[in-house]
């Protein structure tokens, strides 16, 4: 069974999905890909991950957490997997490009392979997919728009407070 929940954050409704004890999907309802509520799921705001995850996005967004600490359940092929876990080893405020994360998964030739890969995380924020960016230091591809790329990588810089990214959802 799948479960689901939505939490409001500054950057959009998000909608996790879980089987019960790991997360499977954070995705924005909003961006280039909208995700809607399959029939088949059922809401569950209770699930303790569900919980768990809440109260980590919400001091993630206050500036507060720095490094997600909740059961990932990352369903992909081998490399996609390699690709998110490889993202996790990103440090909160910094960021890396394709090429460089194309070396860290052991393929430096394989930058194209790595950004379809990236684009297809299915755990926006906490698989931080949002921290990989252009070689020559723009911010390329977010299916959560560049708008909010740019909001998550300021407020992780320091250059966004919460209070600035509840005016810039409004």
């Amino acid at each position: 069974m799948t479960y689901f929940t939505t939490i409001e954050s500054p950057i959009d409704e998000l909608v996790l999905l879980s089987e019960g004890d790991a997360i499977s999907c954070l995705h924005m309802t909003e961006g280039k890909i909208k995700m809607e509520i399959a029939t088949a799921w059922k809401r569950d705001d209770k699930l303790p991950v569900f919980k768990s995850v809440r109260e980590q996005l919400k001091s993630y967004f206050a500036g507060a957490l720095k490094e997600f600490d909740v059961p990932l359940q990352l369903n992909g092929t081998e490399f996609q997997v390699r690709v998110w876990n490889e993202l996790c080893n990103i440090p909160f405020g910094t960021t890396i490009n394709y090429g460089q994360l194309a070396s860290r998964v052991g393929n430096p030739n394989a930058q194209r392979a790595v950004g379809l890969a990236n684009g297809k995380n299915p755990i926006a924020v906490i698989v931080p997919c949002h921290r990989v960016i252009g070689a020559n230091g723009t911010l390329t591809g977010y299916s959560g728009g560049l708008c909010r790329k740019e909001i998550l990588l300021d407020l992780e810089q320091g250059k966004t407070s919460v209070k600035q990214l509840v005016l810039l959802s409004n």
